[in-house]
């Protein structure tokens, strides 16, 4: 979920175990050479989904952190190699906590279109969310740092 901190853990993550660390989003932007924004905007949702899509085929089974966005797990086939290549683990806290860490900012289309916001958002992938992570982690009032030595706790003891 957007604000869970995905990319500022991955990063850490990705780092405590020496692995590279790749930020789906930021790869798709930069194989279309325009923005996530720009692309919901000139391909639409579907567009995306299918960048997201060959993405996660692109780095599954590869040694690496990932952080996917949000709509990753809204495919059952994004999931099914996500979780045979790895360890999926859900950073999650509640949606007031998460829209705290997104106001102001930009580049979230979803948000940015008026479906009810973040909370409706959450509340329609919460089971998605669940169904896809090998493990939950509350992110809610703690440090990336420590969310991460969990993180990375989970992954030395799953491996």
């Amino acid at each position: 979920m957007m604000g869970a901190g995905k990319s500022t853990v991955g990063m850490l993550a990705a780092r405590a175990l020496g692995l590279p660390f790749v930020d789906l989003d930021e790869r798709i932007a930069s194989e279309a050479g325009v923005t996530v924004v720009e692309i919901f905007s000139v391909e639409g949702e579907a567009g995306f989904r299918r960048r997201e899509g060959a993405a996660v085929a692109a780095v599954a089974g590869t040694a690496a952190v990932v952080a996917c966005g949000g709509g990753a797990v809204l495919a059952e086939e994004n999931v099914a190699r996500l979780r045979e290549s790895g360890l999926v683990v859900l950073l999650d806290a509640p949606a007031p906590e998460l829209e705290e860490r997104v106001a102001g900012g930009t580049g979230r289309p979803l948000l940015s279109r008026g479906e009810g916001g973040l909370g409706s958002i959450l509340a329609g992938r919460a089971a998605a969310y669940a169904a896809a992570a090998h493990h939950r982690v509350e992110t809610a009032g703690r440090r990336p740092e420590e969310v991460t030595e969990e993180v990375v706790k989970l992954w030395r003891r799953d491996r």
